[in-house]
């Protein structure tokens, strides 16, 4: 692993907050990456990420297909009636809002570094030189409750450790329950793919609280660049007043319009692998904008870490053969970490026939 960060890392919103005119040439994409502004009339605007009812697809087969359909198609969707308190919710985005409103040098007491990553940060990746993202985060684990240090949370502002962990504690319970209801929509017994993730009691999860400060030239980069979750499923607590997440589809780019007091649930690269590429991986990235901050919550829920994982064998066929190398998750994640955020390059390096 490396222990220390190429560069020095500056603070994006400490630099958005000295009211800097032009973005710094460091966050400057290259024109193939930047954000893509649509016409009225480009169809990226009229299609919308599918929104599922927990209560209508939780063994029902009508609903199962609902949510084959989403992960088939777009490898995103909406959930309500999650079972998520939504006061919870509320409370928790606002304990990270004030937070990261904290004076930089408080913050700076939990910065990270890329060994683990969690902390207090502003990169992803460790490649010298590279072009960084508009976006400042705050990284902690959460599963395997072992490796859980809340005193490595924010102790700032006051019950902000007990609202991350009442949080974790519901949105781990949804995730049980997604990841049973996946299984189902495979066609697999409910529990095939936890016990493929190594069981309720090994796997892993992490929460990263992320930043997006307002952008003197949002044209210019992205809050967060395209890439695919590299875990199993990541469960996305939105800005409840700021859009800014947007899911490939074809061509186009769909801005995510959140549903009030829904949560935003995203395939990772491992159930693409387990599901041999039933399920999709979808890119998204993150735009920013010039008049608000935006601030949002992931939660990302993974397999356990030192078991390989491949194709499940029932979903094989003859015309469908493995599709991926198996691979263990701690490894697959440490690719991640040392290049950043790159599209679909990493699943795909994966494949049987590379």
């Amino acid at each position: 692993m490396v222990a220390s960060w190429p560069e020095p890392i500056v603070s994006v919103q400490a630099l958005s907050q000295a009211g800097i005119s032009t973005v710094p040439s460091r966050y400057v994409k290259p024109a193939h990456q930047r954000p893509v502004v649509y016409n009225s009339d480009q169809s990226g605007l009229d299609m919308e990420v599918p929104v599922l009812d927990m209560s209508d697809i939780w063994r029902k087969p009508e609903g199962l297909r609902r949510v084959r359909n989403a992960c088939e198609e777009w490898g995103f969707f909406q959930v309500v009636n999650h079972g998520v308190d939504h006061m919870l919710m509320e409370s928790v985005r606002g304990a990270w809002r004030e937070f990261f409103d904290l004076p930089v040098e408080v913050k700076r007491k939990y910065a990270n570094s890329p060994d683990t990553y969690e902390g207090y940060g502003s990169r992803i990746g460790v490649v010298k030189d590279a072009k960084l993202d508009w976006s400042d985060y705050f990284f902690l684990n959460y599963l395997p409750s072992s490796i859980r240090n809340p005193s490595k949370w924010p102790s700032q502002p006051p019950k902000i450790r007990e609202l991350i962990e009442e949080y974790g504690e519901e949105v781990r319970k949804l995730c049980e329950r997604l990841v049973e209801t996946l299984s189902e929509s495979l066609g697999l017994e409910p529990n095939h793919l936890m016990k493929a993730f190594g069981g309720e009691d090994k796997v892993g999860a992490n929460l990263r609280a992320n930043f997006y400060p307002k952008c003197p030239q949002p044209h210019l980069t992205l809050g967060l660049s395209s890439h695919s979750d590299p875990g199993g499923i990541t469960i996305v607590l939105p800005d409840e007043k700021v859009a800014g997440l947007q899911v490939r589809r074809g061509d186009c780019w769909v801005t995510v319009k959140s549903v009030p007091n829904a949560l935003i649930v995203n395939i990772g690269d491992q159930v693409q692998i387990l599901s041999n590429g039933i399920y999709k991986s979808v890119e998204h990235q993150v735009v920013v904008n010039s008049g608000m901050d935006r601030v949002s919550l992931a939660l990302f829920y993974n397999p356990r870490s030192d078991i390989p994982i491949g194709p499940v064998k029932e979903l094989l066929t003859k015309d469908r053969p493995a599709l991926y190398k198996p691979i263990r998750f701690d490894e697959y994640r440490l690719l991640i970490r040392q290049k950043g955020p790159s599209g679909k390059n990493q699943v795909d390096s994966l494949l049987a026939s590379t």
